[in-house]
């Protein structure tokens, strides 16, 4: 991998980079490669490196309809924590949030980890039961957990509001000090790069139109840039799982929901750890440019769009100043919306399908972003032995016909989705 002096750097910047090597090849398809992986997201790119360094397959496509980045990768909050209370989800996230903190080692690329922490707030009696239940079962498979007190919480971030008559009072919270955040574009460029440097073709602005079928498998993939011939056919594609599925045939027990968020004016340090609440979904952090970051509820209702409600950023708003004060002086710059997989049990879905050679990476709600090393290790494992991951194993697409769901809200189907 070519490197540059610090001269050759500055005047890179002073020139708009110009003459500088592409971070990836744009080649043009082959007739036909060992493994197809339709998304080039974080989780898609994951795969493909994870197939060629640790399985030894090379002739590999990772095929965008866009371009790298432009999708949920690129369109999300950027927390990485492994603090759910489910043994199957707790140890597939700790298990990524293990290869996050080494990941810009392993990519030669600087993904921005920073482990700053991840605090869920409880607000009544009921929800610091439940913290301390969720503490108790992720202590008890050594992942760190720790439960804090009022007094713990208000050091930790002065600028919540620790008030009696605050509007959502806090009694103490959670935290995981090995969560925090990462850059979510760098960890898509990281990977592609990677990627690349094994041999795998990353290849954008290739929309897959359908799939080339022979005595009921899968042997191939229609696209707009002509038909590809694979040996087998993973989907990794977010929001999108429904509709390229469905080109196969399957249904799946998905559905697609928008996910907004925004970001504030930059400000100096003020917010130093993640912060999350157990009664409200709202999530706050502070990005490496200073800019206050957002988020809430999903839309709730089917859609496609890379766009949202106002309804729902006017809600994030409120709750985020209701617990940070502060945060009513800052205006906000930019917002944006991701298409998120919805799954029925609020779990993903790592699993070989009913049609023979097509594999599903999907169905991950709001945890697809923190899941992606973890996701790619499990999934290559999957598309280079045809056997699940022993972490990947209860994220069958079966569960749902078996009754084995992984329901972390413990709520059944969700709500909306019935």
């Amino acid at each position: 991998m070519k490197r540059y002096s610090a001269l050759a750097l500055l005047k890179a910047g002073l020139n708009g980079q110009r003459g500088w090597d592409r971070a990836w090849r744009d080649p043009e398809p082959k007739k036909s490669y060992d493994v197809i992986i339709v998304g080039g997201g974080g989780h898609g790119l994951s795969t493909a490196y994870y197939l060629a360094k640790v399985h030894g397959i090379r002739n590999i496509a990772v095929l965008e309809k866009g371009w790298i980045g432009g999708g949920n990768t690129g369109r999300n909050t950027t927390i990485v924590r492994s603090n759910y209370r489910q043994k199957p989800l707790h140890d597939l996230f700790d298990f990524a949030l293990n290869l996050w903190e080494g990941m810009s080692d392993e990519l030669n690329y600087n993904v921005m980890f920073s482990p700053r922490g991840a605090l869920f707030l409880g607000h009544s009696d009921s929800d610091m039961t439940m913290l301390a239940q969720r503490g108790d079962a992720l202590r008890c498979d050594g992942i760190d957990a720790e439960l804090l007190t009022r007094d713990q919480v208000h050091k930790l971030v002065p600028l919540l509001d620790m008030s009696r008559s605050a509007r959502f009072p806090i009694h103490g919270g959670l935290t995981q000090r090995r969560g925090g955040t990462a850059r979510h574009d760098a960890v898509a460029w990281g990977y592609a790069r990677a990627a690349d440097a094994l041999g795998v073709d990353v290849i954008q602005k290739c929309e897959v139109t359908g799939f080339t079928m022979a005595s009921g498998r899968v042997t191939g993939v229609e696209t707009s840039r002509g038909s590809i011939g694979a040996g087998r056919v993973g989907i990794c594609v977010a929001g999108n799982s429904g509709p390229v599925a469905a080109m196969a045939g399957l249904k799946l027990p998905i559905e697609a929901q928008t996910l907004q968020a925004f970001v504030t004016e930059p400000v100096k340090p003020m917010i130093d750890t993640v912060i999350m609440s157990q009664s409200l979904h709202c999530y706050i952090s502070q990005s490496d440019k200073g800019g206050i970051v957002l988020g809430g509820d999903p839309d709730q209702f089917p859609s496609y769009a890379q766009r949202g409600l106002p309804a729902r950023i006017e809600k994030a708003a409120a709750e985020a100043i209701a617990l940070v004060p502060a945060l009513s002086r800052l205006r906000m710059v930019r917002c944006w919306s991701g298409t998120t997989d919805m799954s029925f049990d609020g779990s993903p879905i790592i699993s070989a399908l009913p049609v023979e050679n097509l594999y599903l990476n999907g169905g991950w709600c709001y945890g697809g972003f923190k899941a992606t090393p973890a996701s790619g290790w499990c999934y290559a494992h999957l598309l280079a032995t045809g056997e699940s991951h022993t972490l990947a194993a209860p994220f069958a697409f079966d569960r749902f016909a078996q009754g084995a769901t992984i329901d972390e809200a413990g709520v059944g189907v969700m709500p909306q989705l019935r």
